[in-house]
């Protein structure tokens, strides 16, 4: 038995490549997989569940041992996610532009990500694992493992280290934000139950870099985000 996992982070990109997957294969071909890799917060799994409920597909949480991705010597890289690294509130462009690699880069976590999905994966028999990573992730290589470049020698490792067995597809990797949002606006993805806020609390805070990306891709698209920010910048 095949099947499709979807590395879900309950987020905009993966809730419309959901959607997008949908649109041909039957919900009970589908997984969706959220994995706590050690985030200071756990908002974005309780959406992926809500999303999976909404689309009645399978939704299964795997959790990575937290002090994997925590720094360990002056000579790692801190991210905001993980470590005590300040949030920055400015947009991607913006952060690549003065600072290089995202202060909000968790070091080769979607090498780790996609991995794990392709061993669950190969557990059903084979199939396909599908990531949601953009344009927008790898401009000036803020962050590296969302790279065609990254994605491609992931793709050609996968196919052969499973016996051709398992596909990685990143279906959105040459897209803008806003081609996205105009997607899922079209398959009515339910973006009012996804959460894309790196911080916590009640509601998204419309300051970090994905809120404002987020919001920013509503609004290219004459559209309004239908969650409520604490705060906007756009």
């Amino acid at each position: 038995m095949s099947k499709i996992v979807v590395l879900h982070s309950g987020g905009l990109d993966s809730s419309t490549l959901l959607g997008t997957f949908l649109q041909t294969t039957p919900p009970s071909e589908i997984l969706t997989l959220s994995i706590l890799y050690g985030q200071k917060h756990d908002r974005e799994v309780y959406a992926a569940e809500r999303i999976s409920e909404f689309y009645h597909v399978e939704h299964e949480v795997f959790r990575i041992p937290s002090p994997v991705f925590q720094v360990r010597s002056e000579e790692g890289t801190p991210s905001s996610l993980t470590d005590d690294a300040e949030m920055p509130h400015q947009t991607y462009d913006e952060l690549s532009t003065s600072v290089g690699v995202s202060p909000t880069y968790v070091p080769f976590r979607n090498g780790n990500l996609i991995s794990i999905a392709t061993s669950i994966c190969l557990a059903y028999g084979g199939g396909i694992v599908a990531t949601g990573v953009h344009a927008e992730d790898s401009r000036n290589w803020a962050y590296p493992d969302c790279t065609p470049e990254f994605i491609g020698g992931m793709q050609n490792a996968i196919y052969v280290g499973t016996y051709h067995r398992v596909r990685l597809v990143a279906p959105f990797q040459y897209m803008m934000k806003s081609d996205i949002v105009r997607l899922g606006l079209i398959l009515k993805v339910p973006y009012e139950k996804t959460w894309s806020c790196y911080e916590g609390g009640d509601s998204p805070c419309g300051e970090c870099p994905t809120c404002i990306e987020r919001l920013e891709a509503f609004r290219v698209n004459g559209a309004t985000d239908p969650v409520s920010y604490r705060r906007t910048n756009v």
